[in-house]
């Protein structure tokens, strides 16, 4: 049928003086592209572009997060590195992460004596809410504080806050300020603790990470950004990591 549709039509079109010529692409190869292995199909460098391959395979057997996340993390890391205010982490578990953002700070003078400051229970969730989270209490139990502690090497750049949060970020000085706060914690109330205690301490140009804003396990994790910053003047990105991003005005 489909033959004779195209007989019939290729027949009108001759008889007006046109023609049905079939199309023969042209293959493209990009083969000769500089790092042509990294597209796929686009570029696409937390596969393991430049130092940042080393890095990821360094922290890759303690860490949940994807390499495209981590990627994410790193280059805001490397960009916060030129503001002043301290690196923080909420939600460490095993540390891979925290080695991330170490590893940043660690690979520059650091003339201001930027720290990286870790808040976790290093004993698992607290009490979730099970209208807002799936996540139950006691889930990611399996860390400690002393073994993340023996997975940094700069453990001068670290101070440890173990504990509840938010009783626990009263351990940063009053007047202490944040270039990069990354927040992996998944529950509602621990992520509208962090904006609530945090999110004042970021410096102009500084970022909010929210690991866990785009994924279906973690609805509460977006119900309390989407929450709080409807009443801020900036307004999360979400990407397609699942991350969303908050640049402070």
């Amino acid at each position: 049928m489909q033959h004779l549709m195209m007989k019939m039509i290729r027949g009108a079109l001759q008889w007006i003086g046109y023609d049905l010529i079939p199309y023969k692409s042209k293959k493209v190869s990009y083969e000769n592209i500089p790092d042509y292995k990294f597209y796929a199909p686009i570029f696409s460098p937390w596969l393991g572009y430049g130092e940042f391959g080393a890095l990821y395979e360094y922290i890759l057997n303690y860490t949940l997060v994807s390499s495209d996340r981590c990627w994410v993390l790193y280059l805001l890391a490397k960009q916060a590195n030129n503001l002043n205010g301290d690196f923080c982490e909420c939600g460490v578990y095993r540390g891979g992460t925290a080695m991330l953002l170490e590893r940043v700070l660690a690979g520059i003078s650091n003339r201001n004596g930027k720290k990286l400051h870790l808040f976790d229970t290093f004993e698992g969730m607290p009490a979730t809410d099970p209208a807002l989270d799936l996540h139950k209490k006691g889930d990611f139990h399996d860390t400690s504080m002393e073994a993340v502690r023996e997975r940094l090497k700069s453990v001068d750049l670290v101070e440890f806050h173990k504990g509840w949060t938010p009783d626990t970020f009263l351990d940063l000085r009053q007047d202490a300020k944040l270039s990069l706060v990354h927040i992996d914690v998944d529950i509602y109330r621990s992520v509208m603790d962090c904006c609530n205690h945090l999110y004042e301490r970021v410096v102009k140009g500084g970022f909010m990470i929210f690991d866990d804003y785009g994924f279906p396990s973690c609805p509460g994790a977006r119900k309390a950004v989407d929450e709080y910053f409807a009443l801020k003047p900036e307004v999360p990105l979400s990407l397609p990591t699942g991350q969303a991003i908050v640049f402070k005005n």
